[in-house]
């Protein structure tokens, strides 16, 4: 037997439009569902505010203790006295002490009539360079060279003959070179004697050699006998036995 079919009643034929038009309305009310929002009664609270009343109340005065404002400046009332003039003060006439061309000159001065007073120079000349050095007893003779070595000569035998070793160093250990500065004046005499050594006490020996020098005969330049400063260097020196 052949079933019956009715094409204009067939329920499958826009099932899929109604399957897209349901989920859409079912989409619509959850998301409704979602987006609706309660409160709970009892955490709201209405109050009313009664605004009509206004406090007004007096604010009291509180003194302080507060000085009293300092009293007004007191005028100063200045008393001119007017003095009467009783002397008449004379005016000090100042009268110029320049000299002008209208003025004569009594007596005129002579050159002869000015005394010059001659002032001697203090003048030092190194032993390198003066014209005629000082001469030691012993080296009268000879030339300016020989002199000049004759000198120096000296030097070294009068330092060798007096040379003393100190105690006092020899016990410390004490040893090395000190240099001797000492000028021969225009006299001929050692003074100004200066020395730097490795110790006081090797310098106060080389002082004490250096002042038993003799007198010489003073260094000479352009035939005026000038200071001349020397230096000799004194070397103590001990040898271990």
């Amino acid at each position: 037997m052949d079933s019956k079919k009715n094409s204009e009643v067939e329920i499958g034929r826009n099932s899929s439009l109604y399957f897209a038009l349901g989920l859409n309305i079912m989409l619509f009310i959850t998301w409704q569902l979602l987006e609706y929002k309660t409160y709970d009664k009892s955490d709201i609270a209405i109050d009313t505010i009664n605004i009509e009343q206004v406090i007004d109340e007096d604010i009291p005065i509180i003194n302080v203790n507060m000085p009293p404002p300092p009293p007004p400046p007191v005028a100063i009332q200045e008393s001119i006295k007017v003095v009467e003039d009783v002397k008449e003060i004379e005016e000090t006439v100042i009268e110029s002490t320049e000299s002008s061309q209208s003025d004569k000159i009594e007596k005129p001065v002579a050159v002869s009539e000015v005394a010059v007073e001659k002032v001697e120079e203090d003048v030092e000349v190194p032993f390198s360079v003066i014209e005629d050095v000082p001469v030691f007893p012993g080296c009268e003779n000879g030339t300016k060279s020989e002199k000049r070595d004759c000198f120096q000569r000296k030097i070294q035998e009068h330092v060798a003959s007096n040379f003393k070793y100190p105690e006092s160093a020899l016990e410390l250990g004490i040893q090395g070179k000190v240099f001797v500065l000492f000028v021969i004046d225009a006299n001929g005499e050692v003074s100004s004697i200066r020395s730097r050594g490795p110790d006081k006490i090797l310098e106060k020996e080389a002082e004490r050699i250096i002042k038993l020098l003799p007198k010489m005969i003073p260094g000479k330049q352009r035939g005026k006998p000038v200071k001349v400063p020397y230096s000799v260097p004194i070397v103590f020196k001990y040898l271990a036995s």
